[in-house]
């Protein structure tokens, strides 16, 4: 047998043994490309609790305690001062002494925070910033690279909801993290009934993965919900095919049900709907649209956030 020969067969052999590992490769860089998407993980290391030491500041950060010691993660505690007018003024040095102090009170506030009970085991950074609320949690959240944002919030009604708003509908509209709201004092925040709200089109399929991970580090049952609503009626058939054509990418999905649901508004929806299951958790995703498209539209995600007694959490897409 000629070398010739030998080498021919050899290199016939390598490209023969090689090819079912190429053919392996084309086919996973397919699904990706031309699939739902490329998975994106849902992490809990980095927890932002933005707080002005009310109540409702407080029931968030208990809820922040418990997850941070579940997933071994660091708490960032962020305190923006409401300084006087009179302190924002150009002439930085006269009021050096003031500031001083707002911020020496606030150093002394959160050294009771952290020494509360609750908090014992818990890695905490602490942060007090002169910006204001909403500009210094958006810049926190970056500098960070924050995992998930938790936040008191007591909601608004009337004019002030639509007019004012808060912080937090702020932070939820615009922050690249996921924000968690919390409403009440829970005692032991645990989720087994998560229920996600969706049209189930195939934006949201960018942030679903996260919701299915959140739902999968509590064992949690994932309710998928379809709210139907006289403006936008399909049939029960149509919502089904719908929702299960959403759900064929996700091989992790396992413990779920799919609901459709009827109601006047979809808010309401989600609201009847959640209570009727008793669920300890509402999801969904939000747009994060801004200026004159959100005040015209609203934001069912925000209306959500103003109005449920049950912690709510949004994923921006």
């Amino acid at each position: 047998m000629s070398p010739h020969f030998l080498s021919l067969l050899l290199l016939t052999v390598q490209i023969y043994t090689f090819f079912p590992i190429l053919k392996t490769i084309r086919t996973k860089d397919f699904i990706c490309n031309f699939s739902y998407h490329p998975k994106i993980q849902f992490v809990m290391k980095k927890i932002l609790l933005p707080t002005d030491f009310s109540e409702q500041a407080e029931y968030a950060l208990r809820v922040a305690a418990s997850l941070a010691k579940q997933n071994d993660a660091t708490i960032y505690l962020l305190h923006m001062l409401e300084l006087p007018s009179h302190l924002l003024s150009g002439d930085t040095n006269l009021n050096v002494p003031e500031q001083l102090l707002f911020m020496k009170i606030a150093n002394e506030r959160f050294e009771k925070t952290i020494e509360q009970d609750f908090m014992k085991g818990v890695k905490v950074d602490i942060t007090v910033e002169t910006h204001k609320a909403f500009d210094g949690i958006t810049q926190a959240i970056r500098q960070h690279e924050i995992d998930l944002v938790i936040m008191g919030s007591s909601g608004a009604s009337g004019l002030k909801e639509m007019f004012i708003g808060s912080n937090t509908e702020k932070v939820v509209r615009t922050a690249d993290a996921p924000v968690l709201v919390i409403k009440n004092n829970i005692e032991n925040f645990t989720v087994s009934n998560f229920v996600f709200a969706s049209d189930f089109s195939k934006d949201q399929k960018l942030v679903f993965e996260q919701a299915i991970d959140f739902a999968n580090s509590f064992h949690a049952k994932l309710h998928l919900l379809f709210v139907n609503t006289p403006s936008r009626f399909i049939t029960t058939a149509d919502a089904e095919k719908k929702m299960n054509d959403f759900i064929a990418d996700f091989d992790d999905l396992t413990n779920y049900e799919l609901h459709i649901y009827n109601d006047n508004k979809v808010e309401t929806g989600i609201l009847n709907f959640s209570r009727a299951i008793d669920a300890d958790l509402i999801g969904m995703s939000t747009h994060g649209r801004q200026g004159l498209a959100h005040f015209f539209n609203g934001s069912i995600s925000e209306d959500l956030v103003n109005h449920a007694l049950r912690p709510v959490i949004t994923f921006k897409i």
